[in-house]
């Protein structure tokens, strides 16, 4: 039998309450399947969907198919999760009292896949009358929040089931946690707020070159200058298109989180109706890489065009910024306090 401080540590029974899996080196596994099912159940039951013609909810899951585990190999965290989840939704128009009722699917919620690339498949049970456009309410409106609930599942699986899962060891302290994780990008993020406003280049802070774009869009909105900037500024404005709370600091070097820490970053400069300027990042985004967002405004006859410029933006997420800068602020400012011409 080994003795202390021979052989392969693999073996060895270090001095510790459990006894069990020294180093770390065994394969071990928690089932997370029955937590997954009731939280993504609490998630998805009765979430409203609405802007400012359509009200819309979902009334039931009517099946959640798949599974969940957490598994420690060699002190590495690994999660897989797969999941088809089906349900049932209503929805009417503000205006009137007749309701549509249809069903949704979700085909692939994986840990293949990042919260903003989730499929929301809407579909209508009878296509009659205003049937339709409370359908494409659902579909337009509903998905990012769905896409935003479901990123909350995993970063809550992740939170819940890295506990525990690695084992401190003789030599080296208790591992991060995703909670951890978290709270280190804070700290990050208040030390970035008190640097220039110069533009930068962080992934050469940390040894990393990364290769990035400029994103320059323009967004029309039927509204005045004052109003539009209280969207981007008004903490309950912006929570409210958001559709979850955060933290929205709205002062010079101010820490921004939203979407459940999907958005994150700071305020570098705010001039009251003319332009906004921050650092900002999403959370699948190289570590510490933050972009420059430049947001001036221009009124014309009692419309207001958006002029954004987004400088450091990895070239590989440059259509999916655009994207979602589109769907996930501009149309759901609109659909929100009804700052668009066209809703559909």
């Amino acid at each position: 039998m080994a003795k202390w401080g021979e052989g392969d540590p693999r073996w060895i029974v270090e001095e510790r309450p459990d006894a069990k899996n020294v180093n770390n080196w065994h394969w071990t596994e928690k089932n997370a399947t029955n937590w997954s099912k009731e939280k993504i159940r609490e998630l998805l039951t009765g979430l409203v969907i609405e802007n400012s013609e359509v009200f819309c909810e979902i009334l039931s899951l009517t099946s959640i198919e798949g599974e969940a585990t957490a598994n420690n190999r060699k002190a590495k965290l690994i999660f897989f999760y797969e999941w088809v989840i089906k349900g049932e939704w209503s929805g009417k128009l503000k205006t009137g009292d007749k309701k549509y009722k249809g069903k949704f699917e979700i085909p692939n919620l994986s840990e293949e896949n990042e919260p903003d690339e989730l499929d929301v498949v809407v579909t209508v049970d009878k296509d009659q009358g205003d049937a339709y456009k409370v359908k494409e309410a659902m579909r337009i409106d509903g998905t990012p929040i769905i896409q935003m609930k479901l990123a909350q599942y995993i970063k809550q699986l992740k939170d819940e089931y890295s506990q525990n899962v690695i084992l401190p060891t003789k030599d080296k302290p208790k591992p991060q946690t995703a909670s951890d994780d978290m709270m280190k990008a804070k700290v990050e993020m208040g030390k970035m707020s008190m640097t220039s406003t110069k533009e930068e280049k962080p992934a050469q802070e940390v040894g990393v070159k990364i290769q990035t774009k400029t994103l320059t869009m323009e967004e029309e909105f039927v509204c005045g200058i004052p109003q539009l900037y209280q969207a981007f500024t008004e903490k309950e404005m912006v929570f409210a298109f958001t559709g979850h709370p955060g933290t929205y600091e709205v002062l010079k070097g101010g820490n921004i989180s939203l979407m459940n820490g999907f958005v994150m970053g700071c305020f570098v400069e705010l001039v009251p109706n003319e332009k906004i300027v921050k650092r900002w990042r999403l959370k699948t985004w190289p570590d510490a890489h933050f972009s420059t967002v430049t947001i001036e405004f221009k009124e014309n006859a009692g419309r207001t065009t958006l002029k954004l410029k987004q400088t450091g933006v990895p070239a590989k997420e440059i259509e999916k910024t655009r994207e979602g800068w589109k769907v996930n602020y501009f149309q759901r400012i609109k659909h929100c306090f009804g700052f668009g011409a066209n809703i559909f």
